[in-house]
């Protein structure tokens, strides 16, 4: 009786060295993982800021590209205007004339 005893204590004995061992490991590996994630979460954080600026830069230099255009439109526009008042400010001068003593 006392062998078997003896018995059940060394595998009790064992058994808790056994689920010692594996609450240690798991914490390690707990460890590892945490360390894991935050280097993932860093690497991914990098990676999505520079995307964003990527994209930040892609439409500020389009953007820059509209406002460009818009403003040699509207210059090709004055200019033009500013012609047409030239060459015709006396014929719309007299039109404008004409139009005050007709009524």
């Amino acid at each position: 009786m006392d062998s078997i005893v003896k018995k059940l204590s060394e595998i009790e004995s064992a058994a808790s060295s056994i689920v010692e061992h594996a609450e240690a490991q798991k914490e390690v590996l707990d460890k590892e993982y945490q360390e894991k994630r935050r280097l993932f979460d860093i690497e991914l954080e990098s990676r999505t800021m520079s995307e964003i600026q990527k994209i930040r830069d892609h439409l500020e230099t389009d953007t820059q590209n509209v406002l460009n255009g818009q403003s040699s439109d509207n210059n090709s526009a004055t200019i033009a205007l500013q012609k047409n008042y030239k060459e015709r400010h006396s014929q719309y001068a007299q039109e404008i004339l004409a139009r005050i003593t007709t009524v």
